[in-house]
């Protein structure tokens, strides 16, 4: 690795840095297990959703927080018990009342960020505050490294085995609820894979961009393609591309990486959107010449 990292000088950060070389690891790790369930959250049109989620899970490590600091077991697992009662609450809300859930999903969005900062404020410093909503990827140690790492590998497999269901699931849920009895474990399943990986993205890129890794790559993969598997391996791909680019610019320009990594994804998804082969306008570019012909 160190020969061909010396034959691009560019790149020499991360052999020179181990700080750089685990927050590579740790975007990889992102690349594999968050952004694949990010296809998914963009297939079943809960993206916005899924940035509501981001924040539920910020009363419980905030929690965690209050409780033994900076401790990565302790805010890793407020975080999941915070994400899946606010799924499961926010799923039993739409069910049972008349309430959607997005609008179930968008108040207890609004209550678990108010709850969460108002909580970390009462212990903490502002530091400590922009720690958890901006996260620290540069930061990442051995123990968060093997977190992310585990989460992903988790997620690879659930993915793989759910593969059929996830997808029919997202596309045509009545469809599966005709054929099968797996709707509910489908859907549940999703939700805690969701949790799963916004925790792990927590540690990096804190809860206000957690969400960037999961949907940006997504939906600038869907401009070029629309089948399932090159789908999920073109958004890995940028997910990657895009956070090693993010993490070069935040080191040679002196950007915070976490907001770097985010607005390199966002200018990919850009630059799809214009010379995508499925983005507007290479589709009103074939009309033309379909027309002309």
């Amino acid at each position: 690795m160190s020969e061909t990292l010396s034959a691009f000088p560019l790149l020499s950060p991360f052999l020179e840095f181990g700080f750089m070389r685990r927050a590579l690891a740790g975007c990889l790790a992102l690349s594999l297990g968050a952004t694949p369930v990010g296809v998914f959250l963009m297939l079943r049109r809960m993206s916005l959703a899924g940035d509501a989620m981001s924040h539920a899970i910020l009363p419980g490590a905030a929690i965690g927080y209050l409780i033994a600091g900076l401790s990565l077991p302790a805010m890793t697992l407020g975080g999941l018990v915070a994400g899946l009662a606010v799924a499961v609450l926010a799923g039993g809300v739409a069910r049972n009342t008349v309430i959607k859930e997005d609008t179930s999903l968008a108040t207890f969005y609004l209550l678990s960020l108010s709850a969460g900062v108002l909580i970390i404020s009462l212990r903490g410093s502002s530091v400590d505050l922009l720690h958890v909503l901006f996260g620290s990827v540069l930061a990442l140690d051995d123990a968060a490294l093997f977190l992310l790492a585990g989460f992903a590998s988790l997620s690879i497999v659930a993915l793989a085995l759910g593969l059929r269901l996830f997808v029919l699931e997202g596309c045509d849920p009545a469809f599966l609820a005709r054929i099968s009895r797996l709707g509910p474990v489908a859907h549940y399943g999703f939700m805690v894979l969701l949790v799963l990986n916004l925790v792990a993205g927590f540690h990096a890129l804190g809860t206000l961009m957690a969400v960037g890794i999961m949907i940006l790559p997504a939906a600038a993969a869907r401009l070029w393609v629309c089948n399932i598997g090159p789908l999920l391996l073109i958004a890995v791909f940028i997910a990657f591309a895009g956070s090693l680019a993010g993490l070069l610019l935040s080191y040679y320009i002196n950007l915070p990486a976490g907001p770097a990594i985010v607005l390199t994804l966002g200018a990919i998804y850009l630059l799809s959107l214009a010379i995508g082969s499925l983005g507007p306008l290479a589709s009103r570019w074939r009309s033309g010449w379909h027309f002309e012909r």
